[in-house]
Order: C-alpha cells, then sequence, then structure tokens
C-alpha cells in the first residue's frame, strides 16, 4: 500500500522556477503540502504555489532562503517545522552554472567558490540538518519513511571542461547522497540521487542551439530535449513510496544518455 500523502511536508529548495518548479507541482499531485523556496524571484514563487495548490497540493507556502548561506538553509528548515509540525521529504534542486562558461585552465577562485556554495556545501549542510530532525521524528512516531533526494546532473560524471566547477559540484553531491544514505539508514531516513540530462530551463537556454544539434544527432538514444515534467515524475515516484527497499539510488532522467554504447 503507498503511504498517504495529504498531511507529508516536501521542501524544494529552488523550487519556484525550471526543474523545481516540475518537481513542486508532481508533489502537489500527490496530495503534498509542498515548501517553495526561492533565492529572489518570489513572484514565480507564487505563481508556482498557486499552481500547485490548484492541482492538488493539500497546504502550501512560500520561503524565501538562499541555502548556501548555512544559517538561512537552517532557518527555512525551521520555519517548515513551526508552520506544519514535520517535514517528511527533502529535495535539494537548488543550483546554479557558473556566471561565464571558462576553459579549464581559466576558471576563477570566485566562481568555484560560488558554484560549489550553492551547488555542493549548501545541500550537504542543509541535508545534514533535516537528517538529524528526521531521525528525531521518526523515534517520535511524527513521520514515517522521509526521505531526502539530491538532484545532481549528468555532469556528475561527464566532463565538460569549460565548466569544470559545475561538474565538480555535481559529482561531489552524487557521493553526498551515498554518504548520507548510508549513515540515516539505520536512523529510518533514505536518500536518492534524481540525475537529470539535457533538460529545457532557464539555465540551458543560453546553449538551446547547440544542444539542439547534438540531440537531433543522436545525443541521448531518445532524441528530444527532458523537461521539468520528467524530472517531476521521477521525484513524484520516489516520493510515492514506489522504492521501499532502495536507498542511495540513482535514478537517470537522461533520455538514455548514460546508456554505454560501441
Amino acid at each position: 500500500m503507498e503511504p498517504a500523502t495529504q498531511n507529508r511536508v516536501a521542501v524544494v529548495t529552488g523550487g519556484s522556477r525550471g526543474i523545481g518548479r516540475g518537481i513542486i507541482l508532481a508533489l502537489a499531485k500527490l496530495g503534498f503540502t509542498v515548501v517553495v523556496n526561492y533565492r529572489s524571484d518570489s513572484e514565480a514563487a507564487d505563481s508556482t504555489l498557486k499552481e500547485a495548490l490548484a492541482v492538488g497540493a493539500a497546504d502550501g507556502i512560500t520561503a524565501q532562503a538562499d541555502v548556501s548561506d548555512l544559517a538561512e538553509g537552517r532557518n527555512l528548515v525551521d520555519f517548515t517545522i513551526a508552520r506544519f509540525g514535520r517535514i517528511d521529504f527533502l529535495v535539494n534542486n537548488a543550483g546554479v552554472a557558473p556566471k561565464v562558461r571558462l576553459d579549464l585552465l581559466e576558471t576563477t577562485p570566485e566562481s568555484w567558490d560560488r558554484v560549489l556554495g550553492i551547488n555542493l556545501r549548501g545541500p550537504f549542510f542543509l541535508s545534514q540538518y533535516v537528517g538529524k530532525l528526521m531521525a528525531g521524528m521518526v523515534a517520535k512516531g511524527t513521520v514515517a519513511d522521509p526521505a531526502i533526494v539530491f538532484v545532481t546532473s549528468v555532469s556528475s560524471t561527464h566532463a565538460s571542461v569549460n565548466r569544470g566547477e559545475y561538474c565538480v559540484s555535481k559529482a561531489g553531491l552524487s557521493m553526498v547522497s551515498k554518504l548520507f544514505a548510508f549513515r540515516l539508514a539505520e536512523l529510518g531516513v533514505r536518500t536518492f540521487e534524481v540525475r537529470p540530462g539535457i533538460i529545457a530551463t532557464d539555465m540551458t537556454g543560453p546553449v538551446k542551439a547547440y544542444y539542439d544539434r547534438r540531440i537531433e544527432d543522436g545525443l541521448s538514444p531518445i532524441r528530444r530535449w527532458g523537461t521539468p515534467e520528467d524530472v517531476g515524475k521521477a521525484v513524484a515516484a520516489i516520493a510515492s513510496g514506489a522504492f521501499p527497499f532502495s536507498t542511495g539510488e540513482v535514478l537517470h532522467v537522461d533520455g538514455g544518455f548514460h546508456v554505454d554504447r560501441l
């Protein structure tokens, strides 16, 4: 039997746009209460929340926080628990690309620090904080079978020498998912990695023509762009309880890009 989700609470970082929005809407259709985290675009967050409530979310709020700031990340969680009394599902989705794509030999410390701060350092310490809180809630019977999801990228395993800091951040996040899977399983908390491929979002907009050509030429066996809805459906499958005996698992949402070929 799938767990009832009407009272379950999901926090999605970077939930107002792109992949985050796709995840919020997929969780809303399961009846979750959703927390739409955003950093600066409150209008987009409000729009996403409005649609989430329209498609089935039990309740929801928007919550401003820059998760690269560890104090703001903790405040996001504390605010959620103060409002709803629990947190069942955390999706570490917030992420950025370099402001300028530079050759590996020209990558700057400033870009490195920004990208890894948002994409890796923030999610690590947010998950550390949430994982301990979830474990305590499991012990008290407040929640059952909570989970943490890390949204990574095919760049976890495939090198792009003009955005090395992004690749390193996503590869690191893949390991973070494994580490927390191992540490938290005995405490009743499971983790998953969702690894998207080429997804049509604002982030990939500037390179659309380049990837249009590569997809047409067979970059992935399924010859189309991925969508935020594709990623949302994968996260929703986890949230629905479809993988009760799994943790540390990687779900590829990449049109088969990761499949080894001759």
